[in-house]
Parts: structure tokens; sequence; C-alpha cells
């Protein structure tokens, strides 16, 4: 019997091969001896849309992250409630961090730029960083900053954080407005560039304005189902089967105000807003965007200190915990596996939310 690793934007070209006793050959997206019948976080590849890797992060951390499977996962930069030079400013800031960051734990870490780092991840037993903006302030109104941002290693920025700016609305303005002229001409830039656009924390208005704008398919890297929980974070359906339509995936996010109001018991209900977008937006565009802390957290003063320095006027005290019980800490991945599985969900299906589809989105678009 052969094995082959093939690339998933190949796919299509490849399905001959599937399941043929003639050719003998097995198709492997997940990178596993595909002799075993079974799969689990640690053999499938699992990619974290949107999520916290601190350069505080010790050593010890990272590999219990790894430990629960995970290979990839997309970080902010920078505080995204800057505006102007301080925008600029921090934007720098937060790449010469993280590439000093990742250069202090080369046994660890990958910075990435494109799948094949994933890939090289995967095998090499580390974690691929991807670099994302959670604004598009960054950027002022020169589009050159897009390149200049783009050659510094970034390959996905948010179009809007919450407020307006100058590329449109986010979900917390009031006049719900879209995306602005300034805003059709970034989605532009940000396609020919080969970067990714991010419509987490728009307006319903911007992100289907940019859904439609936008010539490659965009993520909402972490966000929940308006349907089921309404919260202004959350997308509606209408904007997730435009999303699916379009070859986008939505991620559904940890952060358990946007998952329910439940302090106790709130990780059946994160299961449910995975599998209404499942049903929603199809099994092929949905993922996981954690957008949390991989420490494992108890709500001291000190803690809570932190969170109201980092936060600002985003803190609402009323809504702690943010995290979920059964997801507060680095071996989460293993608990959503067998979440999902207990759900029904075929052990491909479950790997194509923790991993596959978001891959594949990258593949399309970043390359």
């Amino acid at each position: 019997m052969v094995y082959i690793e093939i690339s998933l934007m190949n796919r299509r070209n490849h399905l001959r091969l599937l399941g043929t006793a003639a050719t003998g050959v097995i198709f492997t997206p997940h990178l596993l001896n595909a002799s075993n019948s079974k799969f689990s976080p640690q053999s499938a590849l699992i990619f974290d849309a949107m999520g916290e890797v601190r350069v505080t992060y010790t050593p010890e951390l990272v590999k219990q992250m790894l430990a629960s499977g995970l290979n990839a996962i997309t970080v902010t930069l920078c505080d995204p409630k800057t505006y102007e030079k301080g925008a600029i400013e921090a934007a720098k800031t937060g790449i010469r961090s993280y590439d000093m960051y990742i250069d202090k734990n080369p046994e660890l870490l990958i910075k990435a730029t494109s799948v094949s780092d994933v890939n090289r991840a995967k095998k090499e037993g580390k974690l691929a960083v991807f670099y994302l903006f959670q604004n598009s302030t960054q950027f002022g109104r020169n589009l050159d900053m897009v390149d200049l941002y783009y050659n510094l290693g970034v390959r996905s920025s948010q179009i809007t954080y919450n407020y307006q700016n100058w590329a449109g609305a986010g979900c917390k303005e009031r006049t719900g407005a879209g995306l602005t002229t300034f805003g059709l001409e970034l989605i532009k830039k940000i396609n020919d560039t080969g970067m990714l656009i991010d419509l987490s924390h728009a307006s319903m208005a911007t992100m289907a304005d940019a859904i439609k704008a936008s010539k490659v398919p965009v993520i909402v890297s972490h966000t929940a189902c308006k349907t089921v929980y309404e919260n202004i974070r959350n997308t509606s359906d209408e904007n997730m089967k435009l999303l699916a339509d379009r070859g986008g995936v939505v991620c559904i996010c940890q952060i358990r105000p946007f998952i329910s109001n439940l302090k106790k018991g709130s990780f059946e209900h994160y299961l449910n807003h995975i599998q209404h977008a499942i049903n929603v937006a199809g099994i092929e565009h949905v993922g996981i965007g954690s957008d949390r802390d991989h420490r494992v957290i108890v709500l001291s003063e000190a803690y809570l200190a932190e969170l109201k320095a980092e936060e600002g006027a985003n803190f609402h005290e009323e809504d702690w915990p943010l995290y979920m019980d059964e997801l507060n800490g680095p071996r989460r991945n293993e608990v959503i596996w067998e979440g999902l599985k207990k759900r029904n969900l075929s052990d491909d299906a479950v790997e194509k939310v923790m991993g596959i589809n978001v891959f594949r989105l990258y593949e399309e678009v970043i390359g």
C-alpha cells in the first residue's frame, strides 16, 4: 500500500485517487499514517483561527498546547483599540515583540507566512504562529502600509474593531453602517497583496459589504451565532450563509458571554453554536477561533487587574469569567474533540471543524 500526502489546494485534482483498490493510493490531508482508522486531536490537523500565544508564555505552557494537538494558531499582534500614529507604533512594536519571542523559542515555534509552515510545524512537533491585526487603523489611510506589514510577515487583518474607523463600522457602532469608500479600496488592496480579510468585530452591514466586495473568500475568525444566543459580537445566519456561499469560514469562539449567560455549564451551549453554524454554513465552512488565554485562569485580584488594564472600556466585571470551566487551560482541544464526537460528528467532520477548513482557506488566500 502507498501513502501519499496531497496538498489541500490540489484536492479536487486528486479525488480520482480516493479509495481505489486498483491504485492503492489513500488521500491523507491530516498528515497521518492512513492505517490509523481513528483520528485523535494529536494525530489530526488542528488550527486555531484566532487564539492567544502571549510573549510571556513559558515553554512548558506551549508544550502543553502542543500536547493537546494544536498545530497552528493565528495571534493578535497588538491592542486594536489604537488609532492614527499610536496604531502604527503599536503594530510595529507587536511585530518586533512576537518576532523576538519566536526567535527565542525555535524548538517550539515557527513564524508562519504560508501553509507550508503549518506542514513543517506538524512534522517537527512545533506550533506555527500566524500574525493578525484586529483592526485596520494601523494602515491609516495609506494603502501602501498593507505592503509594509505584509513584508514584515503579517498575513491577515480585520477591517474594523467594534467602532467606526476609516474603513467601516464595527459591531458596536450605533449607526450600523457598512463599508466606506476607503473600505472598498482597502478590501481590494488586501486581496491584491495576498492577505486574508477577517470580519470579526464588524457590523453586520460591514460584514456583508466586505464579503461581497472581496474577490477571494474571507474569514470571521472569532464569533458565535446570533440565532443561538443574541450578542452584539455574534454573526447572523444571513451573513454566515453569504460567507459560505463565497468559500469563507466562520469560526466559533470560546468567550463565554458570547455563548451563554450561564456561568456554569455553558460548554454544551458552545457545542450548540458549532452545530448551528454547521447547519447554516455547511461542514466545509466552520472552524475554531478560541480568542482565549491558554493559561489555567484563577479569578484572583491580580488577574482581574491585568484584564482591566488590557481591556479598558471593554471590561465589564459582571461578564466574568470569560472562560468556560471545561476549556480553562491548554488541553482544551481534547475536550472539544470529544464533545463534538459525542454529538455524532465523524472523525473527518471533527477534523474539518478543528483545522482542515481554516487550513484550506489559508492555502487558497495566503498560499
